[in-house]
């Protein structure tokens, strides 16, 4: 959808008056003394909304789930950055999901369920936050009441801790927000499933339901990963950044013992590309600075050939945090990585 929308886009969805102040906001100077006003698009439910309204649905559509990974500015100020965990441009994982209000707590159930696969695959553990109607609510009471009272059905069910965060929730709905820690303790949210009465209301959204009267979809805001930029954060301080093999940007990396071991040590470098494998063959310094230098950088697998290596056509295999694994041939080699890898393995 499009990353620069007019005002009254924002107007309509009601992020105007209660979002705006973090929003960057552009004027067209080309119209004179009544420009029109665009924003960088600092969320992507207002669009979603757009799309929806396009064609004319029906209770069979429901539920109907809209994807939008997209690029999102915040105009956060200077003081509130931090790092990877708070920027004013990032990418979330974002998807509008229509339904009746019979297909709510399936829904969000659901969406729980992802969310425990996606985070068990890391291995990291996570908090879920309730949050409740904030001061500055959109709606009526009654639409926040059974909102919350919906999520807190499904929560008490799943059997997964949740805590209430009293007036947490967003302007439009009650939320469950994926909540960790960074390694000074401080509270991040990361995934959220925000459930809407309001927004749609606001433009005009209807289906047909099964007895041919028009109703308006209720709308599940969800993200899984939230903020990739965040989620990487929190990722890179989880495993230290000693990623398990499957996740690390380099998994291998070759050294050559003296010039004369260069070819053979290419010629592995390719049969480990070959599989698909991130290697590298470094060259350059000498042999015990390359082995500490690939040891600060966390390198899962750290391959020595020298005269005896290349001889045999063995290689010897060093693994991060462990030590020496003694002589491979490469294919056992090129077998074990293979299936630590296929089992996203994670041994730290």
């Amino acid at each position: 959808s499009p990353l620069l929308n007019k005002k009254q886009l924002y107007e309509i969805s009601g992020h105007w008056d209660h979002y705006k102040d973090k929003m960057f906001i552009i004027e067209d100077q080309n119209q004179g003394k009544n420009p029109d006003i665009y924003c960088l698009k600092p969320m992507n439910c207002p669009n979603a909304m757009i799309v929806y309204k396009h064609q004319t649905h029906s209770y069979r559509d429901l539920p109907l789930r809209y994807s939008d990974c997209d690029v999102l500015h915040r105009n956060e100020k200077s003081g509130e950055l931090s790092g990877l965990l708070r920027v004013s441009k990032f990418i979330q994982d974002d998807a509008h999901i229509f339904v009746s209000l019979s297909q709510i707590k399936s829904e969000i159930q659901n969406i729980l369920d992802i969310a425990k696969l996606f985070y068990s695959v890391f291995n990291i553990k996570f908090q879920l936050r309730l949050g409740t109607r904030p001061k500055d609510f959109m709606g009526n009471k009654k639409d926040w009441d059974k909102a919350e009272e919906d999520l807190k059905d499904v929560l008490d069910k799943s059997g997964l801790y949740y805590y209430i965060g009293k007036g947490e929730g967003a302007f439009y709905g009650p939320k469950i927000d994926i909540m960790m820690q960074d390694c000074l303790n401080r509270d991040w949210q990361l995934g959220t499933i925000q459930l809407d009465f309001q927004i749609p209301k606001n433009f005009g959204l209807t289906y047909t339901d099964s007895d041919g009267s028009l109703k308006t979809p209720i709308v599940i805001h969800r993200v899984i990963y939230g903020s990739l930029e965040r989620f990487m954060g929190i990722l890179i301080e989880h495993f230290a950044g000693a990623f398990p093999l499957w996740l690390s940007p380099i998994q291998t990396v070759i050294l050559p013992v003296g010039g004369k071991n260069i070819e053979y040590a290419n010629s592995i470098n390719m049969s480990l590309k070959a599989k698909n494998i991130r290697s590298e063959v470094w060259s350059n310094e000498t042999l015990s600075k390359r082995i500490r230098n690939a040891e600060l950088q966390k390198i899962p697998y750290i391959v020595v050939v020298g005269d005896k290596e290349q001889e045999h056509s063995i290689i010897a295999v060093r693994e991060r945090f462990v030590g020496d694994l003694g002589a491979f041939s490469i294919e056992d080699f090129i077998s074990r990585l293979i299936r630590e890898i296929e089992d996203k393995i994670i041994k730290n």
